[in-house]
Parts: C-alpha cells; structure tokens; sequence
C-alpha cells in the first residue's frame, strides 16, 4: 500500500494526464489561450480547490486563482503557480505540473494553516500561441497588460479584447488582477524541459537566473522568376540568401559561449517547385543569461544579414517581436530552497534556465524563485514528455519543508 505521501505525488502525475485530455484539437494536445478547452482546466482545478477549503476566482484575463488563508487576517502572501496553456503537440507536464503541484502541498498541509496566505494561480497565457506574445497571464499581475496588446489579433482575426469578452472577462476588472500588495514571493515548479538534470541524475534543480530572450521576424526580399530559364548568375533568390544567414546565425551561436540561436519557422513564396522564391520570412529566437551578449549577437546577425541581401541584390527588413532580460532570481529564496531540498536528503544542482517562465515576469515586482523536476531524456513540447514520479515526491517533500519554514518578510508585514 502506498503511503500518503507517494499517494500525492502519483496524484500529481495523474491530474497532469487527465488535464491533458483537455484539447484544442482530439488528435493532439494543444490548449491556447481562452479556448474551451481552457475552461475545462478551470472546471477541474476549482472542483480541487473547492475540496481544499479555498477561496477559487477568475480574474479579467482568465487566471485562475485560489486562496488558501493563513492563520490570521492581513497576513503576508506567497504566491505559487504557472500556466495552463500549451505549444501545439504538446506533452502533458509542461506548466501545469507547477500549478498542480501547488495544490498538492496545500493538500499536504492537511488543513495546517500557516502565517501567511497562499495564493495558487494557473495562468491562462504563457506560450504566446494563439497570438503571438506570451506570458498575457502574469503580465495581468504586473500591470503590463496595454491597449496595443489588446489589439492585437489571432489567425482568424480575433483581438485579445474580444477573445477576453467572449470568455466572459470584464476588461474594466483589470486592475483586480494586480498582485494583492501584501504578496511578498512568488514560486514556480516547473519541468526543467532540458537535458541537464537528467545527465546528472539529479531529480531537482535551483534556478538561479532565466535567460534573456529576443525573438525577431526577418524577411528577405528578391525576385521570383522561372526556375528553368533564369541562369544561376542573374537570379535575386529570396530563398537562398535565408539559408546562407541561417547557417551563418548557428555558426555564431556555436561559437559564442551560452548563446542559443533558432531559426524555427520559414514561410517560402509563392512556395511553387518551379519559381524562384521572391520572399521568406523567418524567425529569430535568441537566449543568452548575459543581455549584452545577447544585444550583440543580435547586432551581429543582423549586419551579416544586410551583407548576404546587398551581395546576393536582395532587401532585409527586420522587426523586433520580444526582448525579454535576463533575470536573477532571488538570492534568499534560491537558498531556501536549496536548503529544503537538503534537508529532505537529495542533491539540488544550481543552474540556470534556458526557457522563458512566467517568474521572469513576476521577477520584475516580486522576490521570485524556481524549482525544477527532471525532464527525463531531456524532452519537452512533445507528446513524450514526462516526469518521474520519485522526483515529483522529491519536489513535494521540499516544497512542504519550504512552506513550513518560510516567513513573510517584516517589512511586508508592517505594511499590512
């Protein structure tokens, strides 16, 4: 018979497949934002949240929040959660693990009240999916949610606004969901969707910074011809003069300590096997922990890809689409969670996250701090991602331990 303790964590890993079932799509998982598939995730984790006594609300971009109140009234508050929407095919662990593992520890309180209130919240946005700019749900925290944003549209021509207004969000509300100001940290578990703490063996890693992201659109103007008259001298191929950058751009990467460069999506016209392309356009996503590196490199690509174009007589243009800073997270919250780890028996491997997290969002107003479980085989945003079941017992061990040694700072107590 299993104790209560590994019981929870097959919960947790349970609770994540069947929220899985819940799809854009019956052929494969994807959930973007305010879809009908986000509000059976609603239905599911408020039916949880109403068995565990807490206070469930949705706020006017679609988070779902629950409370679980301290001992007292006007106590401090921690926040803990992360999102519920997915990439397309996704797996079934990424985000949603950290909100139900939030609702786990609350479960393994059993029904013990602490000195402070805790607040779980399932972000409704994080992948930038549906359009295009992510992290919509804990911006909403922050106060960064403006009038450009809500205009903004998805494939079928639906804003932000009317997606919100269709869900039934009142966007007048938008100041109600700012973070309580007694909220004194945040908390997100977290796959760690790399291959690091699988190499290590180690089940949990501490993040100590989230690495800074740009994410550009380019495209590469020529001239489309005929593929069977045109000489190879005379040709303004749109087409080969991205995949001479592209290669370029991994070449740089590859030779630029902690930088990652991507090229993950190419639109090719007018795309027939018997024309010269005209036009591509293609992405850019670059993360480096060092924001000067990373302006560099930036910088760099983008000169190169002038002097590919000019060479080849083809036109660059460029548009920033995100540029995200790196963020540290807090020093006292990375320790104590080093030290909950520690005292439950295992190894926590400091490191650093290549992934964007809905904590380098909160990071900007709030002491945020990150554990990540193991992605065994370093898989993730793919069907076959997964966790282990010992590193979710692993995680909720000394999520518990961290709960019930954590104490609101004085200051956000005197401000109460």
């Amino acid at each position: 018979m299993k104790s209560t303790a590994s019981f929870r964590a097959h919960k947790v890993v349970e609770a994540c497949q069947e929220i899985a079932g819940f799809s854009d799509n019956p052929a494969y998982l994807v959930r973007t934002y305010l879809s009908p598939a986000t509000r059976r995730v609603h239905d599911f984790l408020r039916s949880w949240m109403d068995r565990l006594g807490m206070r469930p609300s949705i706020d006017a971009v679609g988070n779902l929040r629950g409370l679980y109140p301290g001992k007292r009234q006007n106590a401090g508050r921690l926040l803990i959660g992360s999102h519920i929407d997915t990439v397309p095919n996704a797996g079934a662990f990424d985000g949603v693990l950290g909100v139900i593992m939030g609702l786990a520890l609350i479960e393994g309180l059993e029904a013990d009240r602490l000195d402070y209130d805790i607040e779980i919240v399932a972000f409704s946005e994080e992948e930038g999916v549906r359009f295009g700019v992510p992290f919509i749900g804990s911006r909403a925290l922050i106060g960064d949610i403006d009038a450009p944003l809500l205009q903004l549209t998805d494939p079928r021509g639906v804003s932000v606004a009317q997606a919100m207004e269709s869900f039934g969000l009142n966007l007048s509300e938008l100041h109600a969901a700012l973070l309580n100001p007694a909220t004194f940290a945040f908390l997100e578990f977290h796959i760690e969707q790399g291959p690091v703490l699988d190499q290590l063996n180690a089940p949990l890693g501490i993040v100590e910074a989230i690495a800074g992201q740009s994410r550009y659109e380019l495209t590469f103007h020529g001239k489309a011809n005929h593929a069977g008259t045109t000489p190879m001298s005379l040709r303004h191929d749109a087409l080969t003069g991205a995949a001479e950058w592209i290669g370029a751009v991994e070449q740089q990467a590859r030779i630029t300590n902690g930088l990652v460069a991507t090229v993950g999506r190419l639109e090719v016209t007018p795309g027939a096997t018997n024309v010269i392309p005209s036009e591509v356009r293609l992405s850019l996503d670059l993360r480096h922990t060092d924001d000067a590196t990373r302006h560099a490199a930036a910088d760099d690509m983008e000169a190169n890809g002038r002097q590919i174009a000019s060479t080849r007589g083809l036109q660059l243009s460029l548009q920033k689409k995100l540029d995200q800073p790196a963020i540290p997270l807090d020093r006292g919250l990375r320790d104590s969670l080093a030290a909950a780890v520690a005292a439950t028996g295992r190894d926590g491997h400091r490191m650093n996250s290549g992934a964007g997290h809905d904590a380098m969002v909160l990071a900007r107003k709030l002491p945020s701090a990150m554990l990540f479980l193991r992605s065994p085989a370093g898989i993730s945003h793919h069907p076959d991602e997964t966790v282990l079941v010992e590193d979710v017992q692993a995680a909720l061990d000394a999520g518990l331990y961290f709960l019930k040694h954590l104490n609101p700072p004085p200051t956000v107590q005197k401000n109460l």
